[in-house]
């Protein structure tokens, strides 16, 4: 199942007011990151799973660069745990 662009652009613009990514006290938003956009088309690629598995898998599969593309971890490894659940609830309404 593949969303239209005007809800997949929803799901992005949801994405990036919500979720950040943590390190030590500071929080940058994924919005701010660029990295919404990726995350939203990630987690498309899984609503039809439900929105616990494409939350899980959108997070795993985005890879993030750090150090100046040097270092590549998960978005999952650099977002807190609650954001999990965050991005699961924001992707409920678009699972069927």
């Amino acid at each position: 199942m593949a969303l239209a662009p005007t809800a997949l652009n929803d799901l992005k613009n949801s994405i990036a007011d919500r979720l950040f990514i943590q390190i030590a006290n500071w929080h940058l938003y994924l919005g701010d990151a660029g990295l919404a956009e990726t995350l939203a088309i990630e987690c498309n690629a899984y609503l039809d799973q439900g929105s616990t598995i494409a939350a899980r898998q959108g997070l795993e599969s985005v890879q993030v660069q750090l150090a100046g593309g040097s270092t590549r971890l998960p978005l999952a490894r650099l977002v807190p745990p609650g954001q999990l659940f965050d991005l699961a609830e924001i992707l409920e309404p678009y699972c069927t």
